[in-house]
């Protein structure tokens, strides 16, 4: 593995270069531009943290919030929370009201349950002392 000398590193970031677009027919340039590494990471840098910085303002200063999942509104979340109570009282009426029709349906047909609601008495057939 070759060794790096820091100084060598730190030099070599600095080290201009030159690109030049010309012209295939006329050898004419066109377009030149000088740059060295330190100057396109820099570059690279700040783009990057500019994009980052556009796409946050982006999400927060417009309604593109809302359509992020948990994000809301306070009365949003609240008349959620509402409609999911009335949801859930209505199921759980409409599975009381099934029941009720499945018993009806049984005493109907004659499908007495084999389990009664009350306890059997039991009766004797001695006398009982009036004390």
């Amino acid at each position: 593995m070759p060794n790096l000398e820091i100084n060598n590193t730190f030099t070599r970031s600095s080290n201009t270069y030159r690109l030049v677009v010309t012209n295939d027919d006329t050898f004419e340039e066109v377009f030149a531009v000088r740059f060295s590494r330190r100057s396109v990471y820099i570059g690279l840098s700040i783009s990057f943290i500019i994009l980052v910085g556009l796409t946050i303002a982006l999400i927060a200063f417009t309604p593109l919030k809302y359509y992020i999942p948990g994000y809301g509104s306070k009365e949003s979340r609240t008349s959620y929370q509402l409609l999911k109570i009335k949801t859930d009282s209505l199921e759980q009426s409409i599975q009381y009201k099934d029941m009720y029709l499945e018993g009806l349906k049984r005493v109907l047909n004659d499908n007495n349950p084999n389990q009664l609601d009350t306890l059997p008495l039991q009766i004797t057939n001695g006398k009982q002392s009036t004390d």
